[in-house]
Formats: C-alpha cells, sequence, structure tokens
C-alpha cells in the first residue's frame, strides 16, 4: 500500500544536506513498512536493527559512540556488509535505546553520507530534552493512511484524478456520489494499515469485510491500552486508560452532534482538575493517540493568545477506532444512521485530515452561543470552517464570526458536492486531504 511520505523520503535522499531521519508517529500506522519499502525501491541494501526485540544491541552504544565503531560492529553482528554509500541502515523502536538516539548526532557530523533512519512510537514519551541531538536531525511525522491512500490502496485511480482534478474541474454528480460512499467506508476502516489491508482483502463480501475490520480495531485498541500500562507507570496508567477510553463518550456529549469541550469531571473518578491530569493528556498527544485542539474565545490573532491549556477538544487519531470505540456497527455508519453521531464524526475526520496535510496549529472557536469547528489563518486574517455532517448546511455561527471578526470568506465542509462564491467556499468532506491549509491558498477557480 503506497504512501505518500514515500515522495518526500526519496527527496530528503537526494538532499546533500540531509541529517540522519527520525521517522515519528503512533504504533501501527506502518512507519517500518514504509521504511523498509523506501530502502527496497532506492538502495542497494536494506538494514534493520531493532532496540525492542534485540535489547543485547542498546550494549553496543553504552560504549562507544562514534560511528566507525558502530557501523563495524554493526556488521558483524548481523554478519554482513553494509555499504555507508549505497545502503539504507534503520534503527527501529530507536525509544527504547536513548544512547542511539544521541549517536544520531555523530552520525550527521561524522558520517553524513550514511542514510540512517530511526523511527519510534513513543519517543515523546520516553525521552528527555537532553537525549535529544536538536539541529542533527531531520525529522518526518506518519500519520494513519489519509482518505486518499485509502483509495489508492484500492487502485480506485479513476476517484484519485477526480479529486486532483477538483480544483480547476468540477466533480460529476455520479463521481461524488461514488466518492461519498467511499468515505463512509473509510469511516468505518480508518487509517490504520492493518485495518486497511484487512477491508481491502474481503471486500467482496462487505459484511464479512467490516466485521473482520472491527475484530483487528478491537484488537489494536488492546495493544495501545496495553502499551499505556507497560511504559506509562500503575497509576498514571489508569487516569491515561481512562482518558483515552473516555474520548468517544465526551464527544458525543452535545445534542446538535458537534464535538463539545472536553469536560475533566467524571473522565477519572475523584479527579476533576485538569492540573491533575496534565500528564495524562501530553503522554497520550505525544504517544500520538489524540489530537487535542485549543478552544479560543476570540477571532484575533494569533490565536493562541487567546486559548486556554484547559480549554479544549479532544479527537482521536484514527476515525475507525473512533467507530469502533463508540460501539457503532458498520452498518449503522455505512448507511448513514446513527443521528447526531455523524457530527463528531466529520469533525474528527477533518481533524485527523487537516494534521496529516501538516496543519499541526488546529484551533475552535466559542463564544457565548455561537461556535466554529476549526480556524485556520490566511494572509493575516482568521478563516472559520464549519462541518456539517449531512446536506443541511445553515451556518449561523460562522456568520456570527464572518460579522464579528470581518473574514472575506468562510468554508462549509458537509455531503454536498464542490460550490463556492466569493463569500461562501463549500467543500465535500471527502476533499479535506486536498483542502489547501498548509500553503495557505484557496485555488479554487469557479
Amino acid at each position: 500500500m503506497k504512501r505518500f511520505l514515500l515522495e518526500k523520503l526519496a527527496a530528503w535522499k537526494d538532499n546533500p544536506d540531509r541529517k540522519p531521519l527520525i521517522l515519528q508517529g503512533a504504533r501501527q500506522v506502518g512507519k517500518t513498512t514504509l521504511l523498509e519499502q523506501f530502502g527496497k525501491e532506492y538502495f542497494r541494501e536494506v538494514h534493520i536493527f531493532n532496540f525492542e526485540e534485540n535489547l543485547v544491541l542498546a550494549e553496543l552504544f553504552s560504549v562507544n559512540l562514534d560511528p566507525h565503531y558502530l557501523i563495524s560492529e554493526l556488521r558483524f553482528r548481523q554478519d554482513k556488509d553494509i555499504d555507508i554509500e549505497r545502503d539504507l541502515v534503520i534503527f527501529d523502536e530507536i525509544q527504547a535505546c536513548p544512547r542511539a538516539l544521541t549517536s544520531l548526532k555523530y552520525f550527521q557530523e561524522k558520517m553524513p553520507q550514511l542514510a540512517l533512519c530511526a523511527a519510534g512510537s513513543l519517543l515523546g514519551v520516553y525521552l528527555a530534552p537532553v537525549s535529544f541531538p536538536v539541529g542533527k536531525v531531520d525529522i518526518f511525522h506518519l500519520y494513519p493512511m489519509n482518505f486518499e491512500e485509502f483509495l489508492l490502496a484500492q487502485e480506485d485511480h479513476k476517484s484519485l484524478k477526480v479529486l486532483q482534478d477538483a480544483n480547476h474541474l468540477p466533480i460529476p454528480r455520479l463521481a461524488h456520489e461514488h466518492l461519498w460512499q467511499r468515505l463512509k467506508e473509510y469511516f468505518i476502516v480508518g487509517g490504520l494499515p492493518e485495518a486497511v489491508k484487512t477491508f481491502i482483502k474481503h471486500k467482496d463480501n462487505t459484511f464479512i469485510a467490516f466485521q473482520k475490520v472491527r475484530e483487528v480495531q478491537k484488537n489494536l485498541i488492546t495493544a495501545y491500552l496495553g502499551d499505556i500500562a507497560k511504559h506509562s507507570g500503575p497509576v498514571n496508567a489508569m487516569h491515561i486508560a481512562r482518558i483515552f477510553e473516555s474520548v468517544p463518550s465526551q464527544l458525543a456529549r452535545t445534542q446538535d452532534g458537534s464535538a463539545s469541550k472536553y469536560v475533566f469531571k467524571g473522565a477519572v473518578p475523584g479527579i476533576d482538575r485538569y492540573s491533575k491530569l496534565v500528564g495524562a493528556f501530553d503522554w497520550l498527544e505525544k504517544a500520538g493517540l489524540i489530537i487535542k485542539v485549543p478552544i479560543v474565545n476570540s477571532g484575533q490573532l494569533p490565536f493562541s493568545a487567546y486559548s486556554e491549556e484547559n480549554v479544549f477538544k479532544l479527537y482521536l487519531f484514527d476515525v475507525g477506532l473512533l467507530g469502533a470505540m463508540s460501539k457503532l456497527t458498520p452498518n449503522m455508519i455505512h448507511e448513514y444512521d446513527y443521528g447526531s453521531y455523524k457530527g463528531f464524526f466529520a469533525e474528527n475526520y477533518l481533524a485527523q485530515a487537516f494534521l496529516a496535510g501538516g496543519q499541526s496549529d488546529l484551533h475552535s472557536w466559542q463564544e457565548k452561543s455561537a461556535e466554529v469547528e476549526f480556524l485556520y489563518e490566511q494572509d493575516g486574517c482568521a478563516i472559520p470552517i464549519e462541518v456539517k455532517s449531512g446536506w443541511v448546511t445553515q451556518a449561523k455561527s460562522v456568520k456570527v464570526f464572518v460579522g464579528k471578526y470581518h473574514s472575506p470568506y468562510y468554508v462549509i465542509f458537509s455531503a454536498n458536492p464542490l460550490s463556492f462564491t466569493e463569500r461562501v467556499h463549500r467543500y465535500p468532506l471527502y476533499l479535506a486531504d486536498r483542502f489547501p491549509i498548509a500553503a495557505r491558498i484557496i485555488n479554487m477557480v469557479p
């Protein structure tokens, strides 16, 4: 299954000023698989050293961090030559050996010709700032497969072509309906490669395929909870697990279908203050399992100046897991028959798509009874983004925002086809991956 980040990795390989690369991301998003694929396509040989599987490897780094010594020892350990000019070396699960992470600094300084990649799921959780080779590494982040990668995995090239042409050609009605059906499949399956692979394997019988996907997702949830228990200490683990499991019910608190502000009371028994749970939220965020979106009380820039640390919305990093943890059957989601849940599903999907698209500085807005799901800044202006799960797109709050903060236009994501005027840009939800939020440019032609 092709990942678009492969092209970025290829550009890194050809960059004469490249540094050792750290590929971060939550567990099970496909980091190691992507690096192996990268190595096989672009290098003579790939050498993988996993610090979780082989604890003896850490002994090498406890003695000496000189790259020439380390490569010599690694050659001996695997009984295979490593060509530092033509091969790719992968340090997998590098968080299990902090001195291996430190060694990247010396590889950058003394052996820059070696293509060295490190992968780690819990780097932010494990390591103190002093261990990190600041300024000596390049860092990429791999997220769950986005909707376009989901289509590509199914070899639905016709739909991909429609999405790629959407900024200068209208989307045909039949194509719109087809993409909408595909998006509902993505809401069920999500973007974790194992779930996507399972869906594709059984997709000739969608009932069986979705049931198999749910089994995979339940196993993944158990694995994430196991990671929490293993790596965070017994007391903190309980708090972290409770918060992780509370995200779906927190999102579903409001009756209008929109995601609500996270409420601390009841999330962890006996604790109702953010200050006592901040470590748990930080752990989940650093592990890549949640998306934390601050709620601001003003549309003025910069948004961060009007946010408070303890006022935010919380989303899961994968919309497929959200469905599994919400106990919604695949049929309910596929038939779009799950009431107000549709609203926060659509929001979670957009938050996931925006983050993967490079927009890490997400904010929401609330003032009095008005609220807008997302904000972004373009050319010094605040642009509000309203999210609607269906075809009804009345947008009172976004009009309040525009009137108060003089935005040049506003954006609505919904189930409706692509259309826009000077003041209103309407996108179908399935175009979230292609929404130019990172570039800050709206490149749509009427």
